[in-house]
């Protein structure tokens, strides 16, 4: 059992595992080419796998593998051979939900074996079957409530790590076994090639009327009535810490860099705001709001409390909010001439109010006010994709830091 809270972020790629580890996550967790749940994501080729568990470890980050399918026989190609390069590279846990797929490995390799929240798992007993099974931690279900989660915690061994989801994403069927994107565009979601189908638009049409719609809900165009909120916890954390959770899970290895970095930064300060004993709802209160300046949907505490309610789905439309531009990173910075190096990712000019923001509790505020670019001309604007930029800043920044820009109401 860990002293501390591990704070386990998504790494679909190279970008957003380094971002995740600067920004403070102690694990990360992310797909080869094949048995994973996310193919829209870039995911890892062996070579990038070999880097990026190199890259963890260096920086003292374990490196967790999703292999949580649910396969047919000919998704197993290749499987024993994976399973054992990812033991010679360094893997440090693989999270499966199918049965076979955790035989296959346990015969195959010494890598600890973590079951997935698609293996639906909301009872101890089922926790203690895995454990006898060999495995080393189980992934709740999203489906339980902090009471459910104190209960388990008591009736399953205490070497048995428990890892709960606090942010990010929900679904519309149970942890995440759904049907609808196959049967609405031949895509499986139980594979890793889900379509998101629950976030389109639904209205209720009656066969001798074909054309005529009939909203389900909301308004006349129809509705969003699969459309779920995203959890977010983080004022919730010292409830799920004192409850005896291991690991706290941030979904979303499809989100861009800017939203890892921004919510790893953020559950990484309220944490280690609660081990300093300073943590409280104004400390929670802040970080929400940084959160928040990530693009975002409206949050709910999904089964938190019990049973989810209509208070839960979006039903109005499925888009996010966003109220700040990612606009740049740093690259580098010269401590004696005080310029920093940046990497452009959104569209700003000069006169901006930008916040820049680091691993530390807190962001600078500033305003540029000069910019040059790669051949030392001054310029007004940076408006190409990646165009490197110079500005004069007197607060040190570090590689890696983030320039976000409020947008206008």
């Amino acid at each position: 059992m860990k002293d501390k809270v591990e704070l386990l972020a998504p790494a679909g790629d190279m970008e957003k595992l380094k971002a995740a580890i600067k920004f403070g996550a102690n694990a990360v967790y992310m797909a080869g080419n094949n048995f994973g749940l996310r193919k829209n994501s870039k995911n890892f080729d062996k070579d990038e796998l070999k880097e990026a568990v190199d890259y963890a470890h260096e920086h003292g980050v374990r490196c967790h593998i999703t292999m949580n399918i649910v396969p047919h026989d000919n998704d197993l190609e290749g499987i024993v051979e994976y399973i054992k390069y990812l033991e010679k590279i360094g893997v440090d846990a693989l999270i499966i939900s199918d049965p076979g797929i955790f035989n296959i490995a346990k015969e195959n390799s010494n890598i600890d074996l973590h079951i997935s929240t698609q293996a639906s798992v909301t009872n101890s007993h089922t926790i203690n079957f895995w454990y006898k099974l060999g495995a080393k931690r189980v992934i709740l279900a999203r489906e339980l409530s902090l009471d459910e989660i104190i209960e388990i915690r008591k009736n399953v061994p205490k070497d048995l790590e428990i890892e709960c989801f606090i942010h990010g994403a929900m679904c519309i069927s149970y942890s995440g076994r759904c049907l609808l994107s196959n049967y609405m565009t031949g895509r499986d979601a139980n594979r890793g090639d889900c379509a998101h189908a629950c976030r389109w638009k639904y209205a209720l049409q009656e066969e001798k009327r074909p054309g005529e719609y009939y909203p389900i809900g909301e308004d006349e165009n129809g509705t969003f009535i699969m459309n779920s909120k995203d959890l977010c916890l983080i004022d919730e954390i010292d409830k799920l810490l004192e409850a005896g959770v291991d690991s706290f899970k941030i979904e979303g290895r499809m989100k861009t860099v800017f939203y890892v970095a921004t919510v790893i930064r953020s559950y990484r300060q309220a944490i280690d705001a609660y081990y300093n004993g300073v943590y409280n709802e104004e400390i929670a209160k802040k970080y929400m709001d940084e959160i928040k300046k990530a693009s975002h949907r409206h949050f709910t505490k999904g089964f938190f409390y019990n049973k989810a309610d209509s208070s839960s789905q979006i039903y109005e439309n499925s888009s996010y909010i966003r109220n700040y531009d990612f606009i740049a990173v740093v690259l580098d910075y010269d401590k004696e001439n005080k310029i920093a190096k940046l990497e452009e990712r959104n569209r700003f000019v000069l006169g901006d109010e930008v916040e820049i923001f680091g691993n530390s509790p807190d962001f600078i505020k500033f305003k540029i006010e000069n910019m040059k670019d790669s051949k030392g001309n001054d310029i007004e604007i940076a408006n190409k994709a990646k165009q490197i930029v110079y500005i004069k800043i007197d607060h040190e920044l570090k590689k890696g830091d983030m320039v976000r820009r409020k947008i206008d109401e």
